[in-house]
């Protein structure tokens, strides 16, 4: 299974094309466009989500709700293209000198992908580099997670922290249900109405003083079977391609996984699992501190991620730089952008992380259709409670 997408922030179309769904997966445009509209909520985010409403064309691969077999393909149309034709247009004659950036932002793509590809004009690397291709990824993600779905996996996200204000409770597994309607509500997708309420204020402050902020969200994958992933290959383990699915997004900074960095301070007896067996139910750990993963295989338990996103590169009171033209030191560029964009990563993050869980768990299981997979899962399944 695997999947590409290809566009331009301000290009005509964003678009993925997927290989490797089983046939028979419902699917269906309106499924994909509620995890695109998720995306474009979030206190904090600029004047783009005013103009862009991320409708999701299916062109390939499905046909009366389910799919073929066959690759998939998904179109988003920008509708900002209108404003942007002459100075996007692929053909000969575009206007090359209206929106042409030659002042690199500190902290983004600009200065590196210019000297890489050799590019005078810096919107040639920040037109691919920007975060509106996620919306590309959240439509793939929202595949995969439509097939995690029919094999009892579910894959949602929250917002712990931005800038210094955190939530200070952790996610508690018995209340997850009750919690995700919470998170669901609230601007900044965070589950405690007092510190979303905070955040919103932080996120206020922040704008006014024309700066941005970063923050901290934990995705959390539930019902995953026991055994995705693998011990026998680097690029097998399983916490290394969450990881990299996640340090994958625009401006992700930091991954962990289950108690992560704080691990490194405690002893083994304060952060490795006991194991204990319940009649019915199999093999058992008494904690999730290894955040459901052990030796770079999901161990039954919830796989408990968390990803730490830097403030945006673009500010409204831009930083020093200078210009790649004459040499001279200028204010960075300024892009229309984001003041805080956590709670859309967070999404994404669910879609990264959705991905390449399906990936593995066709990897274990196979199967040409939806039918095929979903018995040999709950074969499995059964078959775990018996060890």
């Amino acid at each position: 299974m695997r999947y590409l997408t290809a566009g331009e922030s301000h290009g005509q179309v964003l678009t993925a094309i997927i290989e490797g769904i089983p046939a028979n997966l419902p699917l269906t445009a309106e499924f994909i466009n509620h995890e695109l509209a998720r995306r474009q909520m979030g206190y904090g985010r600029g004047g783009r989500m005013s103009i862009e409403k991320d409708q999701v064309e299916i062109l390939s691969g499905v046909r009366n709700g389910l799919t073929l077999g066959s690759p998939i393909t998904l179109q988003i149309r920008n509708r900002d293209w209108v404003n942007w034709q002459k100075v996007m247009d692929p053909a000969p004659g575009a206007d090359m000198a209206t929106k042409k950036i030659t002042r690199p932002r500190p902290g983004h793509a600009d200065l590196p992908g210019s000297i890489k590809y050799h590019q005078g004009d810096m919107r040639n690397i920040l037109e691919r580099s920007s975060a509106r291709e996620t919306a590309a990824r959240v439509a793939a993600g929202a595949v995969a997670k439509a097939l995690l779905r029919e094999a009892g996996i579910k894959v949602f996200g929250h917002v712990t922290a931005i800038g210094k204000i955190k939530v200070k409770e952790s996610f508690p597994e018995t209340e997850y249900e009750h919690l995700i309607s919470q998170v669901e509500k609230s601007p900044v997708r965070c589950w405690d109405e007092k510190i979303s309420h905070q955040m919103m204020l932080g996120i206020d402050e922040a704008k006014a003083a024309g700066d941005s902020l970063g923050g901290i969200f934990e995705i959390i994958i539930t019902g995953v079977p026991v055994g995705l992933g693998s011990h026998v290959h680097w690029d097998r383990k399983l916490d290394g391609r969450l990881a990299f699915a996640l340090m994958s997004i625009q401006g992700i900074k930091g991954v962990e996984i289950g108690i992560g960095f704080l691990a490194s301070s405690l002893p083994g007896s304060k952060v490795h699992d006991e194991i204990t067996y319940v009649a019915g139910e199999g093999l058992k750990h008494l904690s999730n501190r290894g955040g459901g993963i052990e030796g770079g295989m999901s161990n039954g338990e919830p796989i408990v991620l968390r990803a730490a996103m830097k403030p945006i590169p673009t500010l409204m009171k831009p930083l020093s730089t200078v210009d790649i033209i004459d040499k001279k030191p200028v204010l960075a560029q300024v892009e229309r952008s984001d003041v805080c964009a956590v709670p859309a990563a967070c999404i994404v993050g669910e879609a990264v992380v959705a991905w390449e869980t399906a990936l593995a768990l066709l990897e274990k299981f196979g199967g040409d259709t939806l039918e095929e997979l979903v018995e040999r899962v709950e074969v499995y399944r059964e078959k775990v409670k018996r060890v």
